[in-house]
């Protein structure tokens, strides 16, 4: 299959690309800069220049595939909405290009948003009070759009997906742990993160694009919910630092952006995707990867 692929040199893009490449796909990314071309050509993968708001090339590339795995997002979290809004355009334009093929679009999504407070579910909707909840429509979008001939579905990625590289909320959480002196967690730490290995992901990724029926939901997720305080727990002793707790009021102040989420409880279960694909997480989970040392520069 000859597969577009946007985000195909980020941290979970390159791991979808390797998992294509080596099921014996074809792989065409999408690349805004030349730094992105020159790691998609090194990874065996054809360039397609341009970016999330040039449609035109967006539309062209998917016209020319057999199937799209959308993994690109603008993560510039100070205009949030505005990234959210590009993402969608993004989403119908890809779908409009592919309307009335039967050819699989995968779209990326998170479990963030999803009811505070309890396990939620592939069948769960985003909760309409939650920060992001502005991001609901692209979902929504790509669900809709099995009703246009698009083998569509939706991969929610959890809080934390980790592995080599990873650049999001862990490695915010040791920086500030560095800068603080202290391992925070918010309140009395029992707020819990679902997250998984990117390999994980990019496995259900492929299963996704090979074989997801149109309109189909998926929870990427290996852990289904670790406390705040046992992630601050391993980064305190990596890092050597005491372990505290942070009032909620003082979250943001402490943790900047990340203080808006370190303190919700949003578990997430995968066992319907699990049931319904067959995919299982193999690899180590996120405190066995803190464990590993390299999130820290030991390895």
């Amino acid at each position: 299959m000859r597969v577009f692929v946007t985000g195909a040199s980020g941290f979970i893009g390159s791991a979808v690309v390797r998992e294509l490449l080596d099921a014996g796909h074809t792989v065409t990314g999408l690349a805004r800069s030349d730094a992105s071309a020159e790691a998609l050509t090194a990874a065996g993968v054809a360039v397609h220049r341009g970016s999330l708001d040039d449609l035109d090339s967006l539309r062209a590339g998917a016209e020319a595939a057999d199937g799209v795995c959308h993994l690109a997002f603008i993560h510039d979290f100070s205009d949030f909405a505005a990234n959210c809004a590009t993402d969608l355009r993004a989403i119908e334009t890809i779908g409009e290009a592919l309307a009335g093929t039967d050819k699989p679009f995968v779209v990326t999504s998170g479990t963030p948003g999803l009811p505070d407070g309890k396990v939620a579910t592939e069948e769960d909707q985003v909760d309409p009070g939650s920060f992001a909840a502005v991001r609901q429509p692209s979902e929504l979008a790509a669900v809709a759009l099995a009703e246009r001939g698009v083998r569509s579905s939706v991969v929610r990625l959890p809080r934390s997906v980790h592995g080599v590289g990873d650049q999001g909320f862990v490695p915010q959480l040791i920086a500030t742990a560095r800068e603080k002196g202290v391992s925070g967690y918010v309140g009395d730490g029992g707020a819990r993160w679902p997250a998984v290995h990117r390999l994980d992901a990019a496995r259900l990724y492929r299963w996704a694009l090979e074989s997801a029926p149109a309109g189909s939901q998926y929870h990427a997720v290996g852990d289904e919910g670790l406390s705040l305080r046992s992630i601050a727990e391993v980064i305190g002793r990596r890092v050597g630092v005491p372990t505290g707790s942070v009032p909620v009021d003082q979250a943001v102040e402490h943790f900047g952006f990340l203080g808006l989420v370190a303190s919700l409880d949003c578990p997430a279960s995968s066992e319907l995707t699990r049931k319904q694909t067959g995919w299982e997480p193999v690899e180590v989970g996120l405190l066995g990867d803190l464990e590993a040392g390299y999130y820290f520069g030991e390895l």
